[in-house]
C-alpha cells in the first residue's frame, strides 16, 4: 500500500509542475507583472518539489517495510549463529549414535536365538521342515532297505525275548550264533525256569557278561510261568516287569512279535537321529518322544530298523562312510565320516560290502536281494 501512494504522489508533483513552469515562460513574453508573478511561482515549484520529498519522508516513516528490513538484517547476522546451534546437534547426531547402537545390540541377540534352533533344527530349521525332513529320510532308507528286519534269529516271541535280553553289549551276530544251542536245550520258558545256572553261564559265555545275563533269562524264564502261564504278554506295562528287560528290549517283541508299533532306541538309533538334528536328547525315554513325535505310529517299527540297519551299515560311530550314504543330502552331519567315495566303500558292512549279515536264518526277501546268511559259531 505504501509504495502505491509514493506512486500516486510523484505523478500529482510532476503534472502541477508542468502547469507552473509554462506560466513564467509566458509572462516573460508580456508583462513585468507576470514576471513577478513568476517569481512567486518559482517558490511555487520549489515548494512543489518539496512536497514530493516530504510525502516520501512521511510515506517512508509511515511504511513499516523501510525500517523492517534494518530489523531483519540484525536478526539475519544473528541467524547464522542460530543455524551452528540448530547444526551442533546435527554433528553430534544423537539420533544416528543410537542407530548404529541398536543394530549392535540386535546384532548381538540374533545368533544367539538361532544357536538354540540350530541346535536342535539345522539352518533355523521350522518344526514343519523338520518333520518332513526326517520322513524323507526314513523313505529314502525305506528303499535303501527295503528287507529291513530285526537282526535276531527268533521263531516265537519267547525266543525273541530272550535273544534281545542277550543282544546287550554284543552283536546281534554273535547271540544268534549263541542262542541256537541255548534253545535246543531249554526250548520253553519252563525248561529254562528250571536251568541250572552254571549250564546256563557255560552256554552264554560268548555273549560277554554271560552272569548277569543267565541270572535275567532265568529269571524272566520263572516270571512268565508264574505270572502269565508261561507265555509272553503282549503289553508293554507287562513286558518291563520282566527281570533284563526295558523299555528297549519290550518294543522290539511287541514290535516284531505281536505287530504293535514301537520305536527301538538302541545305541545306534541314538546316535544316527542326533546326527540328523531330530533331537538333542541323550535319555532313551526322551529320545523315544521327541522321534516318535515326528512320524505316524504305524511307521515306529519299520523306521526302527531303517534307523539301525544304516547305523550297522554306512553310519557307523567312530568312521561314517559319508561318501557312500544315499541320505548325505539330507544330513546336517556330513562330513564327519570319510567324504571320499572310494575311500568310504571300503566302509561299508554286511550285504553292502557283499559280506555275510547277522543272522543265520534270515528272511527270503534278505536272501532275494543279495543278502547273505551269518556263519554258525566256530565255523571260522
Amino acid at each position: 500500500m505504501s509504495a502505491e501512494r509514493d506512486s500516486a504522489v510523484g505523478e500529482q508533483g510532476s503534472d502541477g509542475g508542468r502547469k507552473t513552469a509554462g506560466a513564467p515562460r509566458r509572462a516573460a513574453a508580456g508583462t513585468g507583472a507576470s514576471a513577478a508573478s513568476a517569481k512567486k511561482a518559482a517558490p511555487s515549484k520549489k515548494a512543489a518539489a518539496r512536497k514530493p520529498a516530504a510525502a516520501k519522508k512521511a510515506a517512508a516513516e509511515k511504511t513499516p517495510g523501510a525500517t523492517k528490513p534494518a530489523a531483519k538484517k540484525a536478526p539475519a547476522k544473528k541467524a547464522p549463529p542460530a543455524k551452528k546451534a540448530s547444526s551442533a546437534p546435527l554433528k553430534k547426531a544423537p539420533a544416528p549414535r543410537k542407530q548404529v547402537v541398536a543394530p549392535k545390540k540386535a546384532t548381538a541377540s540374533v545368533p544367539a536365538a538361532p544357536a538354540k534352533t540350530v541346535a536342535a533344527h539345522p539352518q533355523g530349521e521350522s518344526r514343519t521342515a523338520l518333520v518332513r525332513r526326517a520322513r524323507r529320510i526314513n523313505r529314502e532308507l525305506a528303499e535303501v532297505y527295503p528287507y529291513a528286519h530285526p537282526e535276531l534269529d527268533f521263531e516265537n516271541p519267547f525266543q525273541l525275548v530272550v535273544a534281545t535280553v542277550l543282544s546287550a553289549q554284543t552283536t546281534d551276530l554273535r547271540v544268534n550264533q549263541t542262542t541256537p544251542a541255548l534253545f535246543a536245550k531249554y526250548p520253553t520258558p519252563e525248561d529254562l525256569a528250571a536251568a541250572n545256572p552254571e549250564e546256563v553261564e557255560e552256554i552264554l559265555r560268548p555273549t560277554g557278561f554271560f552272569r548277569a545275563k543267565t541270572k535275567s533269562v532265568i529269571g524272566l524264564s520263572k516270571a512268565l510261568v508264574e505270572q502269565f502261564g508261561g507265555e509272553v504278554p503282549g503289553r508293554l506295562e507287562d513286558l518291563v516287569k520282566l527281570p533284563g528287560v526295558g523299555r528297549k528290549t519290550a518294543f522290539v517283541v511287541l514290535g516284531n512279535a505281536f505287530g504293535r508299533p514301537g520305536i527301538t532306541v538302541d545305541t545306534h538309533f541314538q546316535r544316527l537321529v542326533r546326527r540328523w538334528k531330530w533331537t538333542d536328547e541323550t535319555d532313551p525315554d526322551k529320545i523315544e518322544a521327541a522321534v516318535g513325535a515326528l512320524f505316524p505310529k504305524s511307521d515306529w517299527t519299520d523306521l526302527s530298523h531303517h534307523v539301525i540297519w544304516h547305523g550297522r551299515r554306512i553310519c557307523h560311530a567312530r568312521k561314517p562312510a559319508c561318501g557312500a550314504c544315499p541320505i548325505a543330502p539330507l544330513c546336517p552331519a556330513y562330513g564327519e565320516g570319510e567324504t571320499d567315495p572310494e575311500k568310504a566303500k571300503k566302509l561299508l558292512k554286511y550285504e553292502k560290502a557283499g559280506q555275510p549279515g547277522q543272522r543265520l536264518r534270515p528272511p527270503q526277501a534278505y536272501l532275494d536281494a543279495g543278502g547273505r546268511a551269518a556263519p554258525p559259531l566256530g565255523a571260522g
